[in-house]
């Protein structure tokens, strides 16, 4: 960390969901508080859980999770590209934290295709993105002692090499070691290590430093004829081997936390403070965005939070949520497939809680005019909220801040969408009818005073002696949830290796481990 230009590290990973994100954070927050002035950074995310800054730009939300392990503010620098799936095929592409356009995978990754923002170059539209992230990799290290870099995926998808603005491609160019992070909790990960290693070239090999073992139950000695074989193997050792940690809520991005007819896993396990529990049911809509809106919910004592996808689930929840989603009207038409939306219809002549975030909210309304997202013009929403939308082109970023049942309330805004709403009671910008919420604000449930005044109401119109409890802070879970990770990487991990790596890079003469990349 010498000549005005910080230390760094890749960490990468076996599979996507290997841990990446949480490791990246534990290592930000052990880093910072051994006092250096650390950041975060993911050249390129695909995610559909994301976050707004405050200069109003879009990132994964993993990547402001990270900041907030490293006690600094997230910015777009932390994240300069990020991809957000409408389908299958296709992602719309946020650069610097602005949607640039819509754009296949093919158009992306190689080859030409899809509405691209620009002339999509040989190679596709990934290539032409190297030279910004490289730049604000650069500046954040110009600017922090260290920078904590988290890959995608896998380094040894080689069909993606040859324009990787993600792993080993910036990890050539910035001259970063790298450590490789596998899932053990899945098995096999001795073959994923070794063949991870084995399909880079020996350029790539020359900055794999060594191995991060997540995620295991048991006893370490057990593991450890393993590792000496994998060192004899590839002459790489192993950093740490960090132990299986319940109860860490922490965002991701590949996936969800959650499985369909399950609880959101691994959510705070308290009992309630009144008589009864009160059940929340999330509706898994396709395409679903910023599911952690529930996650302060879930860390209420006595709230258990589900997502269902079938109508006969909401017949006992107390709460509905419709979340948000990047597809609203397929949202609609797969409510209207499953049964839900009679089932939704119900409920709200029945007096009972049903709260709409974001696309989840435009779903609730009359109709929707939608040229933008799906191109499928007029549709009928559900009717349960007199509000119409239609989809503009620019995007909606905003960090509002308002009261709403006599609480202060922050949230963040993520949407195409403009509400005209025509009646009903004023809710966050959005509006209620009876036991019917509907509001575009993300993650107004964190705002302490807020979430429990929101859970009285929909304790009385569900007939629940359920009881907020009065002293949850969601600020402070979160906190302590980044303290656990840290805690990991100091006491599971070998610091003074790991400290060595980011001050002076990958050692020399790490042997070549055969085939190497075709």
């Amino acid at each position: 960390m010498t000549g005005g230009r910080g230390g760094g590290l890749l960490v990468a990973g076996t599979t996507s969901d290997a841990g990446k994100s949480v490791v990246t954070a534990g290592i930000c927050r052990w880093l910072v508080r051994r006092g250096l002035k650390v950041a975060p950074f993911k050249g390129q995310n695909m995610s559909l859980n994301s976050f707004v800054t405050r200069e109003g730009a879009e990132i994964g939300r993993a990547q402001a999770m990270q900041a907030q392990a490293a006690r600094v503010e997230p910015t777009a620098l932390m994240n300069p590209v990020l991809l957000k799936p409408g389908g299958d095929r296709s992602s719309q592409v946020v650069l610097m934290g602005k949607p640039v356009g819509e754009m296949s995978a093919k158009g992306f990754f190689g080859g030409s295709g899809g509405s691209s923002p620009g002339k999509a170059l040989h190679g596709g539209r990934q290539k032409e993105l190297f030279e910004p992230v490289m730049a604000c990799l650069e500046e954040l290290r110009s600017t922090y002692d260290a920078v904590i870099c988290e890959g995608a995926g896998s380094p040894a998808e080689i069909n993606l090499r040859r324009t990787d603005i993600v792993n080993m491609g910036v990890a050539r160019a910035a001259r970063l070691p790298v450590v490789v992070v596998g899932d053990i909790d899945r098995g096999g990960v001795f073959a994923q290590f070794f063949g991870t290693t084995a399909l880079l070239s020996p350029e790539d090999q020359s900055l794999v430093a060594g191995y991060l073992v997540n995620k295991f139950r048991g006893d370490v000695s057990l593991l450890e004829p393993g590792l000496d074989m994998l060192y004899g193997l590839t002459g790489r050792r192993t950093f740490g081997v960090l132990p299986y940690a319940h109860g860490l809520g922490i965002d991701e991005e590949d996936g969800l936390r959650v499985s369909l007819r399950g609880t959101v896993r691994e959510s705070v396990v308290a009992p309630p403070v009144g008589a009864d529990v009160l059940r929340v049911a999330v509706c898994a809509v396709p395409l679903m965005s910023n599911f952690t809106d529930v996650d302060a919910l879930a860390a209420e004592p006595g709230v258990v939070v589900r997502f269902v996808d079938r109508p006969e689930e909401l017949v006992d929840a107390d709460l509905v949520v419709v979340p948000g989603t990047r597809g609203t009207v397929k949202a609609l038409a797969w409510l209207r497939e499953r049964g839900l939306a009679d089932a939704l219809a119900r409920r709200a002549a029945e007096g009972r809680p049903v709260l709409g975030i974001c696309g989840g909210f435009q779903a609730l309304g009359e109709r929707i005019e939608d040229e933008v997202e799906s191109k499928a013009g007029v549709v009928d929403g559900l009717g349960l909220l007199p509000v119409r939308v239609r989809f503009g082109v620019e995007k909606t970023l905003a960090r509002p801040v308002g009261e709403a049942l006599g609480e202060r309330v922050e949230g963040y805004e993520i949407h195409h969408g403009v509400a005209d709403v025509r009646g009903g009671e004023p809710f966050l910008d959005g509006c209620r009818v009876g036991s019917v919420w509907g509001t575009h604000w993300h993650g107004s449930l964190e705002s302490d005073g807020f979430r429990r005044a929101f859970l009285r109401e929909v304790t009385a119109a569900a007939g629940r002696r359920f009881v907020p409890a009065p002293d949850t802070s969601f600020g402070t879970l979160r906190e302590e949830q980044l303290d656990r990770l840290g805690d990991l990487i100091e006491e599971h991990a070998d610091t003074d290796a790991l400290l060595r790596l980011i001050e002076e890079g990958a050692p020399a003469g790490l042997p070549f481990v055969p085939p190497g990349a075709p």
